[in-house]
């Protein structure tokens, strides 16, 4: 379709076409004058029509946070890009563009109206996340698979759509398709659904639909399966202990030693290792479980530390809006006497006694504050030290178990030297020859070679220990570290420095209000 700016060179979306868009649309008259005399802040704009501009590309449009709706049609906009920051968006209209791929939505998550008419879309894709779709236009694209739209079954809250003039639309059971893949649809191309339509689409397609119910419960809950998985190991992970209900230490032993598979075909070291293995994990599942309840314990506490924390902040505001309550009753009825008053020396006196009265409203105030700053200081000393004994004695426990796995590992290693040792004595004697892979038989060279390739074996086990034994004490020891500076300073420190600002600045606002005052006994 020829468009009216075909032949136009394509226009770029800059701050100067922003601003006139903004000044075409805002208000008029009065209104318009003021909105003029006041700066612009894109951040506050909430409708924007960009039609009939002959852009080419979407850009420039991150700062518009605040935006609900956007009209961009009549264009010649090739790509959907630039609307990552726009995560407020419900209304986008990009009809009559150039648009070949549906892309790049992904943060549009509150988009309940998208219209696409007009187009060159050949597929229904890449809109996953756009879960609160109610309205959907595209219709005059290039849409030519009826088994494409499917995909729009996911979309539980689409009840609007338009597809006439796709390709697709010369297929006899269009409609029927349609109605009886989406279930959901009130309306098809501008046209109510009756329930006659419907039950007939039912029918034709009943064992194709049932079909699909039956595979998409199963991938429902295979994801329902996945996220609890996933649920799971996130909560395993904060309680440091991922991967220590299992095997997974041991066979990380053995999975970065080279030495392993050698050594492992000394006779009698298979049985070593099952044993190994089996007194290893019991081990790490200690770990593990304790882990989780000590994890679950320490939530707890921090849970309880914020509530105490949100409690004396609610008692302390309720303090301190209480007394500026009272204070605006009695500053309404003095504000009103202070207009009467012709009498400068009685208005000067009454004026000095307001003006003590807004400073002991400052000093009650702050002191409000500094009470509840001395309050906080006092639970977050007291939270920070239980916090740091059950971070401690879980440390301490975590370590005695991992000293036990450690253990395990030289009573192993002994083991298997003394094999190794037995195997070379008699390898030496000839009397193994063809009981030993061709590998082990390169150890055996002589006892420096075997010891030295157990040794080997050994030092990476141990430091894979350690390393574990480490990651676990670093994490937990950081974790509280970054916690308690997150509470010190981001919270506590920036939360007294706002009051005392607003404390400030009201204080400010009543001082300025009675001096801009026009008082007849000054005049």
């Amino acid at each position: 379709m020829s468009r009216l700016y075909d032949t136009v060179a394509p226009s770029v979306i800059d701050e100067e076409m922003l601003l006139k868009a903004i000044d075409e649309q805002g208000p008029k008259e009065e209104a318009g004058r003021i909105a003029k005399e006041e700066e612009t802040e894109f951040a506050d704009i909430g409708a924007l029509r960009l039609d009939f501009k002959n852009i080419l590309k979407v850009d420039n449009l991150w700062e518009f946070t605040s935006l609900t709706k956007l009209q961009m049609d009549n264009n010649i906009i090739e790509k959907i890009e630039g609307l990552d920051s726009l995560v407020n968006l419900v209304w986008l209209d990009l009809s009559f563009n150039n648009i070949e791929v549906i892309e790049n939505l992904e943060n549009l998550t509150k988009l309940e109206d998208l219209t696409l008419y007009n187009n060159r879309i050949s597929v229904v894709e890449n809109m996953d996340t756009l879960t609160r779709l109610h309205v959907l236009s595209i219709g005059n694209n290039s849409l030519s698979s009826l088994e494409n739209l499917i995909y729009l079954r996911k979309f539980k809250n689409l009840q609007t759509i338009n597809l006439s003039g796709n390709p697709f639309c010369e297929d006899p059971n269009y409609k029927v398709f349609v109605v009886a893949h989406v279930a959901s649809l009130v309306y098809l191309d501008f046209r109510l659904i009756d329930e006659n339509t419907k039950m007939a689409a039912k029918e034709q397609y009943r064992y194709a639909i049932e079909e699909l119910v039956a595979d998409e419960s199963s991938a429902e809950n295979k994801r329902l399966e996945r996220e609890a998985g996933e649920t799971e190991f996130n909560k395993q992970k904060a309680a440091y202990v991922e991967n220590l209900n299992g095997p997974h230490l041991f066979e990380s032993l053995f999975s970065d030693d080279p030495e392993a598979q050698k050594l492992a075909s000394l006779p009698g070291v298979d049985e070593l290792l099952l044993t190994y293995k089996e007194k290893m994990v019991g081990i790490c599942r200690q770990v593990f479980n304790f882990g989780l309840q000590e994890h679950e314990k320490r939530q707890k506490e921090v849970n309880e530390f914020y509530s105490c924390i949100e409690e004396a902040k609610t008692e302390n505001k309720e303090m301190g809006t209480s007394k500026i309550e009272d204070f605006n009753k009695y500053r309404k009825k003095c504000l009103s006497d202070l207009t009467v008053i012709s009498d400068a020396k009685v208005l000067d006196s009454k004026l000095a006694e307001y003006d003590d009265d807004i400073s002991k409203l400052w000093d009650t105030l702050m002191g409000y504050e500094l009470q509840l700053v001395d309050q906080l200081e006092d639970t977050i000393k007291d939270f920070e030290r239980s916090l740091a004994d059950m971070v401690s004695n879980f440390v301490e426990f975590v370590q005695g178990l991992i000293s036990q796995v450690r253990d395990l590992e030289n009573i192993h290693h002994e083991k298997v030297l003394e094999i190794a040792i037995l195997t070379l004595e008699k390898y030496v004697k000839n009397e193994l020859d063809d009981e030993l892979s061709e590998e082990l038989k390169m150890l055996l060279v002589d006892k420096d070679t075997i010891t030295s390739a157990v040794n080997a074996s050994h030092d990476v086990h141990l430091l894979k220990i350690d390393n574990r034994e480490d990651d676990i004490i670093q994490r937990a020891n950081g974790w509280m570290a970054s916690l308690m500076e997150t509470i010190h300073q981001e919270e506590e420190v920036l939360r007294n420095r706002d009051r005392v600002k607003e404390i400030n600045n009201y204080i400010d606002n009543l001082k300025e209000e009675i001096r801009s005052l026009e008082l007849p006994g000054l005049q």
